[in-house]
């Protein structure tokens, strides 16, 4: 009988490090072979990173981008284990530094591990590719009100969607604020919409405007769950794979 993979949890006493540890418990395929979460935290349940890392086959870390990134880099020092990140809210420095990490350990990254969202972002790529210039995109998205990082992780994988079925780049095009008197809105534009308020979980969409029409977009996630299944996928994929940046779209063979 093959032996379950050992998960460790980044981020534990967080909403999806709760999330995570729940799903992994309950697959047979899995095993939780740690907890971790900042140094302090206060749990007798959680360890240490570096006990944590010395007992895992992968570890999923929804935390806060900086916490991976240190967490990415700690791997990488000791060779191991994967790495799969939900955490959003990068800076240019921190993926470099991402970047680096993962070319001594396999590292997933997304912004979002729904089934669904990957569709969709096939999807817009695909409308943006066949509508003309003159439809806007806008992309908006709707998160609970501790959400600390907008546009969210997911509506910005979106707007590269759009931005590649367009084949432009999206930081020459995308309008993530507007205040004031902000003049007309110039063709080509990406805009991004954001909302934070109550417990929502993820709602995301993309509108394609004319003058004459309006195409819509969307996705809406219901539970926390559905992330923590998707990153548990991720984590059985990435396992044995050689050191590499990936995502998503390489777990449902998107990119094949």
């Amino acid at each position: 009988m093959t032996e379950p993979l050992k998960i460790a949890v980044a981020g534990a006493l967080g909403r999806m490090g709760r999330a995570v540890a729940a799903v992994v418990q309950a697959d047979p395929n899995l095993a939780l072979a740690a907890r971790f979460d900042r140094p302090g935290a206060g749990d007798p349940d959680l360890v240490d990173q570096a006990a944590a890392l010395s007992r895992a086959d992968v570890v999923i870390d929804f935390s806060t981008a900086e916490a991976s990134t240190a967490l990415a880099e700690a791997c990488a020092a000791r060779g191991g284990p994967a790495l799969v990140i939900g955490s959003t809210g990068f800076d240019e420095a921190q993926l470099a530094r991402l970047a680096a990490a993962a070319l001594r350990v396999p590292i997933l990254r997304a912004g979002n591990f729904s089934l669904g969202v990957n569709m969709l972002m096939g999807l817009v790529a695909q409308a943006a590719r066949a509508l003309p210039a003159d439809y806007d995109i806008e992309v908006f998205e709707a998160h609970h009100r501790r959400k600390v990082d907008a546009p969210s992780g997911t509506a910005l994988m979106l707007g590269e969607a759009a931005a590649k079925g367009r084949g432009v780049v999206l930081a020459d095009v995308a309008q993530r604020v507007r205040d004031g008197i902000t003049g007309a809105r110039p063709e080509g534009e990406i805009g991004f919409s954001v909302m934070r308020a109550g417990g929502i979980v993820g709602e995301h969409s993309v509108v394609f405007a004319s003058d004459e029409e309006i195409l819509t977009l969307s996705h809406s996630a219901r539970d926390r769950g559905l992330f923590a299944k998707g990153a548990a996928a991720a984590a059985r994929w990435v396992a044995g794979k050689p050191p590499g940046a990936y995502d998503m779209q390489d777990v449902l063979g998107f990119k094949g």
